[in-house]
This record gives C-alpha cells, sequence and structure tokens, in this order.
C-alpha cells in the first residue's frame, strides 16, 4: 500500500492560500478518483478540490478553519499500488495532529525542514481569528510563540500584498517591541499618545424584534473591498439617456428564434458588453490601472460582470478579451458565467483579471446608479431599468414627439487618471454604439 500526499493545488492568480471550510469526507472513508474532498474558500471565490486518486482517506492535516497555503500537504490518502507522488511517513502514534499541521504548513512556506516542538501551553494557544485579514500558518505559528494575539496582530503594518501582514513584518515588530519595553519606562506619562486601537464599536439600539446577524465571509469581503475603494479612489459619476429602439427591436425579434435553437435566453448584457469593448478601443487611456505614480495602461480589454447571487450577495465574473468577441460568443460567454456564478462554481482565474466592470441596475427595477469602482480598475458601467418615455425626435425634417425605450447609462470613473472630458466622451460613444446598434446583424 501506497500513501499519497494530497496538496492545494493552485487557485488562480495571485491567490497564495486559502481557507479550509468544509470537509466532504471522513477519515478512513473510500474516495475515487475526482470525488470532492474538500470545500475551500479564497478572497475570491469558493471551490472544492477532487481527490487526486482512488483510496482511503487515512488522514486530514487540517481541520476547518484553518489557513493553508498552496501547495500545502493536506491530506493523505493511502492507494492500492505505486505512484508518482512522495511518500508520506506515518507519524509516530504520541505526535499530536495539531502539531503536525503547524509542522507541514512552515516547511511549506519555508523551504525548509522545521524540527518538532512540543505544544505551547494551553495559555498560550491563539484564539480564532476575527475580520476579513488572512493571516499564513508561518506567521500565525511565529505570533503564538510570542503570545501576540490577533487584536495586537490587526494593529501591525503589512508590506505585502494587499497589505498582508509578512513573516519579516512580524519580526520587526518583535524585534521594536522588545528594544521599546527595554528602553522606555513601565508607565507612560498621562500626555503620551494612546496606543493604536480598533475603532470602538457603536451601541447599536434594537427596537421591538430586531436581531443581529453576523455577515457571512463573502459580505465580509465585499465590505472591505468597498471601503478601501471609497478611500483609493476619487469617485465621479456621468449619466446620460440611451434611446434602445434598436436594441430592443432586436431582441424582440430573435429572442424566441435564439431560444429554440440555442437552448439560452438571449439579454441585453451581451449588447451592453460589446458596447463598452469597442468604446473602450477607441478610448484606451480608460482601461487602466494605478500603481502609485504610474498609470498601467492594459491591451487586454477584460469586461467583468456584476452578477447577483441567490444569497444577495456578489461576484464579478470576467469577460475575458470581449473586444475580440463577436455578439453570439460573447452571449455564450455571459449566460455560462452567470450560470456558473449563482451555482458557485466559479474558478478563481474567471473572476481575476478584469479591467472595467458592468453592473446591470435595471435587472431590478432602478432607473439609475453610482456604483463603486471594483478595484483595481478605475471605471464601472452602470445601465438601469428600460422605460418607455415621450421623447423629442429629431430629424431633418423637424421634430416629433414619439414614444421611445429608454435607459440612463451612467459611468462612474476614478479621477485621479479620468478626467470629465475623457469620461463623458467614453460614455458618450458607448451610447452611440447602442443608439446605432445594427438590428439584423447575425446572431
Amino acid at each position: 500500500m501506497a500513501k499519497y500526499e494530497a496538496v492545494v493545488p493552485k487557485l488562480g492568480e495571485a491567490v497564495i492560500e486559502a481557507t479550509i471550510t468544509k470537509w466532504l469526507k471522513n477519515e478512513g472513508e473510500m474516495i475515487t478518483e475526482e470525488d470532492p474532498l474538500v470545500e475551500i474558500a479564497t478572497d475570491k471565490v469558493d471551490s472544492e478540490i477532487p481527490s487526486p486518486v482512488t483510496g482511503k482517506l487515512i488522514r486530514k492535516l487540517f481541520h476547518e478553519g484553518d489557513l493553508v497555503p498552496v501547495g500545502a500537504i493536506f491530506a493523505i490518502i493511502e492507494t492500492a499500488g505505486e505512484h508518482t507522488g512522495g511518500e508520506a511517513a506515518a507519524p509516530p502514534a504520541a505526535e499530536d495532529p495539531a502539531v503536525c499541521r503547524s509542522e507541514t504548513t512552515v516547511a511549506a512556506l519555508s523551504g525548509n525542514p522545521v524540527a518538532a516542538e512540543p505544544e505551547p501551553p494551553a495559555h498560550h494557544e491563539m484564539p480564532p481569528a476575527t475580520g476579513t485579514r488572512f493571516y499564513s500558518p508561518l506567521v500565525r505559528s511565529i505570533a503564538q510563540q510570542e503570545n501576540i494575539p490577533f487584536t495586537e496582530l490587526d494593529r501591525i503594518q503589512g508590506t505585502g500584498k494587499d497589505d498582508r501582514l509578512t513573516k519579516q513584518d512580524l519580526l520587526d515588530y518583535i524585534r521594536d517591541r522588545k528594544q521599546g519595553a527595554a528602553t522606555q519606562p513601565a508607565a507612560p506619562p498621562a500626555a503620551a499618545t494612546p496606543p493604536m486601537s480598533a475603532p470602538p464599536t457603536v451601541q447599536q439600539i434594537l427596537p421591538g424584534e430586531s436581531r443581529i446577524v453576523e455577515m457571512d465571509r463573502i459580505r465580509q469581503l465585499i465590505a472591505t473591498h468597498m471601503v478601501k475603494s471609497v478611500q483609493t479612489s476619487p469617485h465621479v459619476t456621468s449619466f446620460q439617456e440611451v434611446d434602445m429602439s434598436r436594441v430592443v427591436q432586436r431582441r424582440e425579434n430573435k429572442k424566441e428564434t435564439f431560444r429554440k435553437r440555442e437552448g439560452e435566453n438571449l439579454t441585453f448584457t451581451p449588447v451592453f458588453i460589446e458596447a463598452i469593448a469597442r468604446a473602450v478601443r477607441d478610448f484606451p487611456t480608460v482601461n487602466v490601472s494605478v500603481d502609485g505614480t504610474k498609470i498601467l495602461m492594459h491591451r487586454q480589454v477584460n469586461v467583468g460582470m456584476a452578477v447577483s447571487l441567490p444569497n444577495f450577495n456578489l461576484i464579478v465574473p470576467v469577460i475575458r478579451s470581449a473586444d475580440e468577441k463577436n455578439l453570439l460568443g460573447l452571449v455564450k460567454t455571459v449566460n455560462d458565467l452567470a450560470g456558473r456564478a449563482r451555482q458557485g462554481k466559479l474558478v478563481p482565474d474567471e473572476i481575476t483579471g478584469g479591467t472595467i466592470s458592468l453592473t446591470n441596475l435595471g435587472s431590478f427595477g432602478t432607473l439609475m446608479g453610482t456604483p463603486i469602482i471594483n478595484q483595481p480598475q478605475t471605471a464601472i458601467v452602470a445601465v438601469g431599468a428600460i422605460k418607455k418615455r415621450v421623447v423629442v425626435v429629431e430629424s431633418p425634417e423637424g421634430d416629433t414627439i414619439a414614444i421611445r425605450p429608454v435607459m440612463i447609462m451612467s459611468v462612474t470613473y476614478d479621477h485621479r487618471v479620468i478626467d470629465g472630458a475623457l469620461g463623458g466622451q467614453f460614455l458618450n460613444r458607448i451610447v452611440e454604439y447602442l443608439e446605432t446598434f445594427d438590428p439584423n446583424q447575425p446572431i
């Protein structure tokens, strides 16, 4: 019998760790190749890791709620024959599983073997992490050895990606703290600046039958992302009305035929994405992001599409190279991503790399809106509900009154790099493409 070491696979661009949210198999249970083994969550998306082999799950190296780095061993499976993976040596019977998890994780992060150490006393154990900030197992291990609680870790400035706390950040903090304890008086003077602390909790008045509901993980991530975006970018929003007559006519004439032929719905979203992608080609300085004092010009036009989930959370899958797809290709891609988004079957790469976003407020009856930019992008387009209105139609023969399907469109942009003139021209070009839409183009 051989033992196979199951490792956390690469989960997408810039994803270095994941949280185990649910084990789908128990120790001692027989599993077949491709059976879902464990559910994991990253700061991008939730997904399942299938078993790479057929055999018996003999050991779980992490508990639900543990943070596991990409490439770390998370389970050991006993197989019937030879395999190409490394052998997993069986641990001594007296060895504690928690110690093994810590050793395996630290070794995976540092690349060096780690000698086994006795488990710290119970009063040194770290409490469960709170909030949305991730800490690598190595950082957790060092903090536990130094008896640093998570409330103190939250106050340390990180230098990693998205302000992540690195091993060196923590070691520098421990060194400075020890030096400060040796040189400063035990009791600070009354006039000294108080230490940084978490924002105070506002007392809530709960009238009647009000109740408190804890945010789920995704909602906490959304909240953090939205606040950070507003703090990062000065938001400006421009609005314009769109005569949707040609687009509505085309959809009404083709939606039943398309459903019978393709087995899918024909919606307005692919038409919006096509118009946005064409306008981005005309105004490439909208398709950018900011890195300090540098502007990153993106060659690909990757349009993020906000999708509302059944639990009222939000996810933004990305249509890559949208400017290179015809309308039929966009319809297929939009329907596929939206469907799998609502089923929770997206992979991390499908929600990363967007350069501009679209949100359809009209699907909920909203007329207009001022959405928040999806960082690190610098623009987001919002479309409202299409309503019939009485409008003035201008023509060489004179002005007339007509009833037309009208929609209000907005573009919110980062005023650090996009001024009102560019934002207005970009919006005007999208409107132009929609109002001159060819109702006879094939689909």
